[in-house]
């Protein structure tokens, strides 16, 4: 890898307080982007619940800030980014691009995103990007959390498409996306929302432009990645140096083959090498491919070892998350196994199923190199549960779309926190309230489960126990929830 200080060193000089002003606004931007999102999305996945994520990237797709959303999605963001630039290297202001391609930078095919380029009159700047997860994108379920053996089944898929020209959107784009989905309105709403959050930020980085030139934002920008990379790597060289491996089980994929009663399970393996400021997470020897939606893509695998290794090196929060933090840390997996999936696999459960576990064997890992610093496994699930059918209030079709919360693993120093989403994912609960009025279902009981932390010095989190009753009509339910065998 080429020093990047010498790289730095030959960029002109960046005056410190400047670079801190704007670097702090890029962030300030993401995060507003974040606000106008829930303030105008129509399902409560997204207005309450806060499954998304909003970034800014530079001119060759690296993110440079995140809002403080999902960790799920910083592997794949900047791969979903490239992923347009790469299908339209032509770009122009007014032009906006969706696509939910897992083999093109997606994570599965519920996350869409949506880019769309910012200007500073003809000059290209960088990229918004909002991807946001629609409760339902087709499939034979509702939901789209059907336990099928291709991609093909899991709903429907879009390459990089541009949805608007000259600021209008393409209505033949539209109506392809609404005839394949089973609430169309609220889709459009949520696509609306998405298109505006990155009106946002390119209404940010244009005045940023204006203030104090296109040229030294996009240095700044640039500056920004490195700054990121120079403290991830300083944080590193404060470990130890070591290997470490650590393999763990999953449950199974979701699909019973002929004659089997049970899931079959599956088995990912992970070497870790830590030397010097760079690290490398090798997942060789996990088991190939799996009938059933449990395979995931590269960059799913790697968020998962991106959010670990931030939370290990990075406490605190100091170092902002960027595409510059992961320049030293290579993660590797064989093409065609169960973390490294080739098409047409399916893929819907391994966004979040695989990522958490993948965290959670790297804190594994890593405990054996640095036991101070890495907390206990988590939940290691998402625990997703779809509802969907008519409802009885209006004859409408709804999809209701949950992730339940579990325990935070126990820290070195304290216990564990209760009923969270806990390291990939950051969202939050979706009120009860809010569910009932938008779904007919009835929450029955919501509640800490005594004692499931386990015991030690320092618990784990304690789980929650959770009961839904279906109000006056047939209901489809789909469950995806891992260590499920462990608890018969």
């Amino acid at each position: 890898m080429p020093d990047s200080s010498v790289a730095v060193r030959m960029r002109p000089r960046i005056d410190p307080a400047r670079f801190e002003v704007v670097k702090n606004a890029l962030y300030s931007a993401a995060e507003e982007m974040k606000i106008v999102l829930a303030k105008t999305a129509y399902s409560p996945l997204l207005k309450v619940a806060g499954d998304y994520s909003c970034g800014i990237f530079d001119r060759a797709g690296n993110m440079v800030a995140q809002g403080p959303d999902l960790p799920i999605h910083l592997g794949s963001m900047p791969d979903a980014v490239r992923a347009v630039i790469a299908a339209f290297p032509e770009v122009m202001p007014g032009d906006v691009f969706i696509h939910n391609d897992p083999y093109h930078g997606g994570s599965h095919l519920p996350d869409v995103n949506v880019v769309a380029p910012c200007f500073f009159g003809e000059r290209l700047l960088g990229f918004g990007c909002v991807r946001a997860h629609w409760p339902d994108v087709g499939s034979a379920t509702p939901g789209s959390y059907g336990a099928v053996t291709e991609i093909y089944g899991e709903g429907l898929r879009l390459p990089p498409v541009r949805l608007y020209r000259d600021g209008e959107p393409d209505p033949n784009v539209e109506a392809i996306i609404f005839a394949n989905v089973r609430t169309p309105a609220e889709r459009r709403g949520d696509l609306r929302a998405q298109v505006a959050a990155n009106r946002r930020a390119q209404a940010r980085l244009e005045a940023l432009a204006r203030k104090y030139g296109a040229d030294q934002l996009c240095q700044i920008m640039e500056e920004v990645l490195d700054y990121s990379e120079r403290m991830m790597r300083a944080a590193l060289a404060r470990l130890p140096n070591g290997d470490a491996s650590f393999v763990d089980v999953f449950d199974g994929d979701g699909v019973l083959a002929p004659g089997e009663e049970e899931d079959e399970p599956f088995t990912v393996r992970l070497t870790i090498s830590k030397q010097g400021d760079e690290i490398t997470a090798d997942f060789t020897g996990s088991d190939p491919a799996v009938p059933g939606p449990m395979n995931a893509p590269l960059t799913v695998t790697a968020s998962g070892v991106y959010c670990a290794l931030k939370m290990i090196v990075d406490p605190q929060s100091l170092i902002p998350p960027n595409s510059g933090c992961w320049r030293p840390v290579a993660v590797t997996a064989p093409p065609g196994s169960v973390v490294n999936a080739q098409p047409p696999s399916p893929v819907v459960y391994a966004n979040h199923e695989m990522s958490h576990r993948v965290a959670d064997m790297v804190m594994a890992a890593m405990h054996r190199i640095t036991p101070d610093t890495v907390m206990a496994a988590s939940q290691g699930t998402s625990a997703v549960i779809t509802f969907g059918g008519l409802d009885p209030r209006n004859g409408e079709r709804y999809v209701s779309y949950e992730s339940l919360k579990g325990g935070f693993g126990a820290r070195p120093v304290k216990d564990g926190i209760n009923t969270v989403a806990s390291t990939v994912s950051n969202m939050m609960n979706t009120p009860i309230e809010i569910l009932e009025m938008s779904f007919p279902l009835r929450v029955e009981e919501y509640a800490v489960v005594p004692d499931s932390g386990g015991a030690g010095e320092w618990r784990g989190g304690l789980g929650a126990r959770r009961v839904w009753r279906v109000l006056d009509h047939e209901a489809h339910a789909a469950g995806c929830c891992e260590r499920r065998a462990w608890w018969r």
